[in-house]
C-alpha cells in the first residue's frame, strides 16, 4: 500500500471550517451595519442589536439551508457567492423588511445606514469567501489540506474521475490508486500518470477499514449494480466517506438535481435551473431590471414608435407567436420592421439585403431596437431579460424534427438576448449547422445558469460587437 502524504493539516474536511466560516459571516454581518453608523456619527443602540442579531441568525439557518457551510472542494467560487447573496437578499432583506413593517419600527432606522448595510453585508461576505477559499485552493495545489481517494474500477469514468483530480489541485484530492477485480485484459487501460492499480475490492475494503483511505468513488457502470451493492455492504463496516461516480452524462443531462418521490430517491435528468431560490432570484431580476429599463427607454420608445409609423404604412408593433416555457405559446411583441406581419405556418427568415425590411427596420434590426417592446413581455412573466432567444412556431416545428434536444431550449423562459447572441449566433440560419450552434450555446447557458452570468450577458449585448453580428 502507498504510503500517506503528511497533509493531515485540516485532513481532509471543510466541515472542520464550518464553524470558523458561521463565527465570521456572523461578525461581518455586525460590522456591516456598525460602519455605516459610526460613519454618519449615529449611536449604535439596542435597536442597532436587534436587527444585526436578527439578520445575522437568519442569514446562517439560510445559508446552512444553501449548503454555504458544506464540503465546498467541488463547489464553483462563483457558486459560493451567488448563495451568499441569494441568501442575504431574498432571504434575509425581505424578511427584515417584513418585520420592520409589522411592528412599526421602520421609521426608527436610518434609511441610507440600512441601504448601505443591505449592500455592505453580502459584499464583506463574498469578498471573505472569496480570500479564504483562493487561501485554501493555494495550499492544497501545494499539497496541503489534501484527501487521498480510491477510486474502485478501472473503467473510462474511473480515468475521467483520476483526470479531474490532476487538472484540478485546488480540490485538494489525491488518487490514492484504482482497485478492481477484473483481469487486466478486462480493465480500461489507466495511463500511469493518473495512478496505479493497487488491488482488489477486498483489498480497498481492508484499506479503508484500517483508516489508510477514507474517501472512495465507486465508477463502475450502472450495470453493475449487483457489484456495487456488495460492495456497499463492505463498506459499511468502515468509516470511510463512499461516492457513486454514476456516468449519468451518458443520458445528455439538463441541470440534473437528487430529489425524492416519497421514499424512493430519484435524479432529475432534464430539469429547469429555475426551481425554488435560484427562481426567485430569475424573477426578481427580470421584474427589478426590466421595470427600471422600462422607464429609461419609455421617451426612445415612444420616438421610435412614431419613425415606425410615419416612415412606412402599417402598424407601429406586431405580435408573433413563439414558443415560451415549456412549450406553451406566447405573443411576443416588436416594433415592425418590414413591410409584413408574418405570423402564419410558413415564415421566411430576414436574409441580407431583404426587399421586406424597411429602411427604419434595418436599422432597428441592426441595433436591437426592435425587440425593445419586449421588456414588456418580461415584466408580465412571458420572457426573460436573459434566455434562449424565442424562434416562430413556425421555425420551432421544423427545427425540433432535425436537432435532437431542440425543445430542451424551452425549459426556460425565452429571453431578448442570450449566450448564443452574443457570440454571433442570431439571424438568418441558412444552414441546419447554424441552427445547431445557436442551440448549443442555449443548452450551455440552462445547464451553466447564474446571476453573475445573466449580467455579463446584459453587458456583452450592450457592449459587444458579437450582438450585431449577423442583424440584418
Amino acid at each position: 500500500m502507498p504510503s500517506k502524504k503528511p497533509t493531515d493539516w485540516g485532513r481532509g474536511t471543510d466541515a472542520e471550517l464550518a464553524p470558523l466560516m458561521r463565527l465570521v459571516d456572523f461578525a461581518l454581518i455586525y460590522t456591516a451595519l456598525w460602519l455605516p453608523t459610526l460613519a454618519r456619527g449615529e449611536v449604535w443602540d439596542q435597536r442597532s442589536w436587534i436587527a444585526a442579531t436578527l439578520a445575522a441568525v437568519l442569514f446562517l439557518l439560510i445559508a446552512q439551508a444553501l449548503e454555504l457551510y458544506q464540503r465546498s472542494r467541488a463547489v464553483r467560487l462563483k457558486q459560493l457567492v451567488m448563495r451568499a447573496w441569494t441568501g442575504w437578499l431574498v432571504g434575509v432583506v425581505p424578511t427584515l423588511l417584513f418585520v420592520a413593517f409589522i411592528s412599526k419600527s421602520s421609521e426608527d432606522y436610518s434609511r441610507i445606514t440600512v441601504t448601505t448595510w443591505f449592500v455592505l453585508a453580502p459584499s464583506l461576505i463574498s469578498v471573505w469567501r472569496t480570500a479564504i477559499t483562493l487561501l485554501l485552493r493555494e495550499l492544497r495545489s501545494r499539497g496541503y489540506n489534501t484527501r487521498p481517494a480510491a477510486i474502485i474500477g478501472m473503467t473510462p469514468l474511473g480515468e475521467q474521475l483520476a483526470q479531474r483530480m490532476k487538472d484540478l489541485p485546488s480540490l485538494g484530492l489525491e488518487v490514492y490508486g484504482f482497485f478492481d477485480d477484473r483481469t487486466e485484459d478486462r480493465c480500461h487501460p489507466i495511463p500511469r500518470s493518473l495512478g496505479r492499480r493497487i488491488g482488489s475490492l477486498e483489498d480497498a475494503v481492508n484499506a479503508a477499514r484500517y483508516g489508510d483511505i477514507d474517501l472512495i468513488y465507486i465508477a463502475f457502470p450502472l450495470r453493475a449494480e449487483p457489484r456495487i451493492t456488495e460492495l456497499l455492504r463492505q463498506l459499511s463496516d468502515t468509516t470511510a466517506s463512499v461516492y457513486l461516480a454514476a456516468d449519468f452524462f451518458a443520458f445528455d443531462l439538463l441541470h440534473a438535481r437528487w430529489g425524492t418521490l416519497g421514499d424512493v430517491p430519484t435524479v432529475s435528468l432534464r430539469e429547469t435551473p429555475f426551481y425554488g431560490v435560484d427562481g426567485w432570484l430569475k424573477r426578481i431580476e427580470d421584474v427589478v431590471l426590466g421595470s427600471l429599463i422600462l422607464m429609461t427607454i419609455a421617451i426612445p420608445m415612444l420616438i421610435v414608435g412614431l419613425v415606425v409609423k410615419l416612415s412606412s404604412p402599417g402598424p407601429v408593433l406586431f405580435k408573433q407567436r413563439r414558443y415560451g416555457l415549456n412549450g406553451e405559446v406566447i405573443d411576443v411583441i416588436k416594433f415592425r420592421s418590414m413591410t409584413v406581419t408574418e405570423d402564419g405556418t410558413d415564415i421566411r427568415q430576414a436574409t441580407r439585403n431583404d426587399p421586406r425590411v424597411t429602411k427604419v427596420g434595418a436599422f432597428l434590426r441592426r441595433t436591437n431596437l426592435d425587440e425593445l417592446p419586449q421588456f414588456l413581455n418580461v415584466v408580465n412573466g412571458s420572457m426573460s431579460i436573459v434566455g434562449p432567444r424565442p424562434h416562430a412556431v413556425a421555425h420551432n416545428e421544423l427545427y425540433r424534427k432535425k436537432i435532437q434536444g431542440y425543445m430542451l431550449r424551452h425549459k426556460v423562459k425565452p429571453g431578448i438576448t442570450g449566450w448564443a447572441q452574443v457570440n454571433g449566433w442570431r439571424g438568418e440560419t441558412d444552414t441546419l449547422e447554424k441552427m445547431e450552434k445557436r442551440v448549443e450555446h442555449d443548452l450551455d447557458y440552462i445547464r451553466n445558469w447564474s446571476l453573475l452570468w445573466d449580467l455579463q450577458i446584459i453587458i456583452m449585448t450592450i457592449f459587444g460587437s458579437g450582438a450585431r453580428r449577423n442583424a440584418y
